[in-house]
Order: structure tokens, then C-alpha cells, then sequence
């Protein structure tokens, strides 16, 4: 694996679950490839899963971590090309980035959207610039567009809790109070749909996600009718992407609430944390023992900890 931004760096998506398995069985059993290794974080939005993961799962590989949250170390830095730089950035992502790579063998990276222009953000600039110009290889800690050390995580979890072969996973939005990116359900949605499940979206109209990502799912605007059956609820608040960044809806009917839990197939409640209680599902649902977002954000690790793996062995 030479980076991993999305799950077009995956040759073999079951193979590659079945691996992260097989190591949590044994965490330390690979601690020599990581010997002399430096894993770089560089942080420009917040984090907790995330970081803590990802630096615990390079500690279980014997590497050695450097931590950089960018806007309270760092230089502010300059993203776009070709500008004369006499504003408030002091200096370029292309240099910075560089001088990154003298000193990391991998380096992470996190940067949220700004979610004003939709054109920008889903040109993955930031990301396409550690690509180009760190010389090591990238892994995405959650880019504008994308997260898929979470979708990884989040098939990982669905293939240990599944009880039948192809179960009907559910991505249903959420109310938020604030607008929020497209990178997660995006992502869920890519690795769900090159996954072998019953893959169905439910929303209201007006925030249909990008179609290259949803294009193996079922897309149903009654929440009620898509959570019929279910095996998996994955609920996730998303911003508008045709409308971009805007707010459409706050309806609280469409909160994931234990009534609505009573359609399902006895179904598995999922999310990605933070999560908005009682605003994106009600305590009874996060409450019960239903619920799997903490050994979700268990596996936030061993997802981790796997694509490490790989790009130590490569």
C-alpha cells in the first residue's frame, strides 16, 4: 500500500478486514517493522478518536510519533498556488510539507472542508499537496471529501456484529444545529458500496450526497420504510452538497428514536462519535445494549493499526 486516502488504496477489501481481525488477536506481533520508523500526525481541525487511535496503533507497530496540530504549533500556512504570499500565512503548504517529509517516514493528515465553495473543497487540495510534495507516503485522518480510517472501521465492526451473510445496513441522516461536511457519510457510503451488503440511504430531499460515492445504494426518502429490516442503523448528520454547506432541515422526526429502532431487524445502532444526544438519537437508543459506538470506536484502532501495517510492509 503506498497511501490511503480512500478505498480505491484497497486491492481487496475482505482481505483486508480479515487482517485487521487476525491482528487484534495479537497486537504486537509486527512491532519490528516499525522499528526507526516516525509516524507524523499533522492536525488543522480537532480530533480525539483520531489521534488517540492512530497514535496507539503506530506505538503498537514500534514506531516513535511526532504530533503537530498545525494552527497552534505552526506557521500559518498558504494552501493556494501561484499567490503573492503578503497576507496573514507565512508560509506554503508545498515547503512545509516538503520539510514534513525529511523528518517523517508516514505522515496523517487531517483538514476539514471550509463548506463555502464546494468546487475547492472537493478538489482535496490540502491532501493532494502532502501527496504531491511530502515524498513518503499519506494517510488520510479525514480530508475534505473523505474519512476512511472510519469507513474501515466502520466495515470492520458491521462483519463482526453481522448475523447473516448480506445484512441491510442503513445510512440514515440526522438533525445537527450546525453544518456539518460530507466526509463521513461520503466515505461510509464508498466502502459500503463496494462492500458485499444491502446498502440504502435514507434522507430528506434536498441532501442527496455526490453520486460517484452512492452509487451501489438504494436511495429512500421514509426513513420508517428504509429502516424496515434493518440489520445496521448508521446515523450521521451531513450538510447539503447540492445546495453546499447549507442547512436544509433540522426535523427532529428524524432523530433515531427506539420507536423507530422497533422497525428494524433487532438492528445494530451505529455512529462515529461526537455524537449530539438527544438531538441525533435519543439516550435510549445510544443506551441500550443495542448500541455498538464504542467498540466502533474501538476498532478505530485496529483499522489503523492495519493500514500502518501495510504501508510498513510496502
Amino acid at each position: 500500500m503506498k497511501r490511503f486516502t480512500s478505498v480505491n488504496d484497497v486491492n481487496n477489501l475482505s482481505a483486508l478486514v480479515q487482517e485487521a481481525i487476525q491482528l487484534k488477536k495479537n497486537p504486537y506481533q509486527h512491532k519490528h517493522l516499525g522499528q526507526n520508523k516516525v509516524l507524523g500526525l499533522i492536525f488543522m481541525n480537532p480530533s480525539l478518536r483520531t489521534r488517540l487511535s492512530t497514535q496507539r496503533a503506530a506505538m503498537n507497530l514500534g514506531m516513535n510519533v511526532i504530533v503537530m496540530d498545525i494552527n497552534k504549533d505552526g506557521w500559518k500556512l498558504e494552501t493556494r498556488e501561484g499567490v503573492i504570499m503578503d497576507g496573514d500565512a507565512a508560509e506554503h503548504v508545498k515547503d512545509a510539507v516538503a520539510v514534513m517529509g525529511q523528518y517523517c517516514d508516514i505522515i496523517g493528515v487531517r483538514a476539514f472542508p471550509l463548506l463555502q465553495n464546494k468546487e475547492e473543497d472537493y478538489a482535496e487540495n490540502v491532501i493532494n499537496q502532502f501527496i504531491k510534495y511530502a515524498g513518503v507516503p499519506i494517510i488520510s485522518l479525514e480530508s475534505t471529501t473523505l474519512h476512511p480510517l472510519q469507513s474501515f472501521a466502520d466495515l470492520l465492526t458491521i462483519t463482526e456484529y453481522k448475523k447473516t451473510a448480506k445484512p441491510k445496513v442503513v445510512l440514515t441522516w440526522a438533525p445537527h444545529p450546525k453544518a456539518l461536511p460530507q466526509a463521513v457519510p461520503n466515505s461510509f457510503a464508498e466502502w459500503m458500496s463496494a462492500a458485499d451488503v444491502d446498502f440504502v440511504i435514507t434522507h430528506p430531499e434536498g441532501y442527496e450526497l455526490d453520486k460517484k460515492y452512492t452509487w451501489n445504494a438504494k436511495i429512500e426518502y421514509d426513513q420508517n420504510k428504509a429502516f424496515e429490516g434493518a440489520e445496521f442503523i448508521y446515523a450521521k448528520n451531513w450538510s447539503s452538497y447540492h445546495h453546499y454547506g447549507q442547512i436544509l432541515s433540522k426535523d427532529r422526526h428524524w432523530t433515531v428514536s427506539a420507536e423507530k429502532m422497533k422497525l428494524t431487524d433487532n438492528a445494530y445502532f451505529m455512529h462515529c462519535l461526537p455524537v449530539r444526544r438527544n438531538v441525533v438519537v435519543n439516550d435510549e437508543v445510544i443506551d441500550s445494549p443495542n448500541s455498538i459506538v464504542i467498540p466502533l470506536a474501538g476498532n478505530r484502532l485496529w483499522a489503523a493499526q492495519t493500514v500502518l501495517k501495510k504501508i510498513l510492509e510496502g
